[in-house]
């Protein structure tokens, strides 16, 4: 089986931001979050504690945004 993207979740400060998802996205988040949990060994996360590093994993690869990031800094 090929490794996940995210690796353990980290335990961060979080800001709190309300979105709705398509239910097809949530059921697809619960499946991640089991695949994420029989990988790392623990229990399955709660599918708003994903979102914040899918994204993040999202825009570091993201060599077009990278490249206008570096470009404001």
């Amino acid at each position: 089986m090929t490794k996940l993207k995210l690796g353990p979740l980290a335990d961060d400060r979080p800001v709190k931001l309300t979105v709705e998802i398509p239910a097809t996205v949530h059921r697809d988040l619960q499946a991640y979050a089991a695949a994420l949990a029989a990988e790392t060994g623990g229990s399955p996360a709660s599918p708003e504690k994903l979102v914040a590093p899918m994204l993040a994993r999202f825009m570091d690869t993201d060599r077009g945004f990278r490249r206008r990031r570096t470009k404001s800094d």
